[in-house]
């Protein structure tokens, strides 16, 4: 007999430049243990929801998404920029959100947040944050697969990912580019997701969410996994997420990227979580 998903639903939200169709290898783990898995492939990509200044559209997407696409309350699962969105939704609609998992996505605090905010302030975001300045300049087309595989291959952040995760991220991160002449390996290839995108989701990142969910304080279960090794967590520190997810915290080996790097782990680790809120919210005997 097939597990009743009716009332096991994951809506997942990608990491930026990443998309969710690159977590193949998570979603098939959390379908198998009785969960419909769903997610948005790209936010900002749509000109309905642009992305702009604390990202509002995006969260109106997610939103959206959840409320006409998936149609009932869902866990929320998110990793980095997911993870953002996932929290701001639960926070500004906690009617969709039924519990929340964040997947290293630390919350500013403190003097960062007020030096992120004064650089949005003056229009200086890309010297502040390195990833815009990265994403703008990255290479994003390729002769043909081969080349596009060989590329990544190359680069350490790229060649500790998982091997059904990389083949993932080559077939689902890139596409056909339109008219390229291609060479032996197949037609030219390109980045699916915008790099002007993913710099602009870097530049227009929100500052002061610590403040917004003490305003609004999340109705629903959250915790953080964070990587051993991630240097996002490491430069912006856990005190800002554990004021929300309080002692809901765990931790896996790896990098900011762990869910690409060890994606059993990861997907095994959500699943404690969700099966550690719906154990809470069962009624005492």
């Amino acid at each position: 007999m097939k597990p009743d998903t009716a009332h096991r639903v994951i809506v997942f939200s990608h990491a930026n430049s990443f998309p969710a169709s690159t977590y193949q290898a998570l979603f098939e783990g959390w379908r198998a243990a009785g969960y419909a898995v769903h997610a948005l492939d790209k936010f900002g990509h749509d000109p309905r929801y642009p992305v702009t200044m604390d990202w509002p559209f995006l969260v109106d997407q997610l939103k959206d998404f959840v409320e006409h696409e998936v149609g009932r309350p869902a866990y929320l699962v998110g990793h980095s920029l997911g993870g953002y969105l996932s929290l701001m939704t639960a926070s500004r609609h906690p009617h969709l959100a039924q519990g929340v998992v964040v997947m290293d996505s630390p919350v500013l605090h403190g003097w960062k947040s007020a030096g992120v905010g004064l650089a949005k302030r003056l229009g200086t975001m890309d010297r502040v944050v390195t990833p815009s300045r990265v994403a703008a300049q990255r290479t994003q087309e390729w002769a043909n697969l081969q080349v596009a595989h060989a590329h990544f291959s190359a680069k350490p952040k790229f060649a500790a990912f998982h091997p059904r995760v990389l083949h993932d991220y080559l077939t689902h991160g890139t596409e056909d580019l339109p008219g390229g002449p291609g060479g032996t390996g197949g037609k030219s290839r390109r980045l699916s997701f915008r790099r002007e995108i993913e710099a602009k989701i870097y530049s227009t990142m929100p500052h002061d969410l610590l403040r917004e969910f003490r305003r609004h304080p999340h109705q629903c279960p959250v915790a953080f996994v964070g990587g051993t090794r991630s240097r996002e967590t490491r430069k912006v520190g856990i005190d800002g997420i554990k004021q929300i997810v309080g002692k809901r915290l765990s931790w896996i080996q790896g990098s900011h990227l762990y869910p690409f790097e060890v994606p059993e782990q990861a997907t095994a680790e959500v699943l404690k979580w969700l099966d550690h809120f719906q154990a809470s919210a069962l009624p005492a005997v």
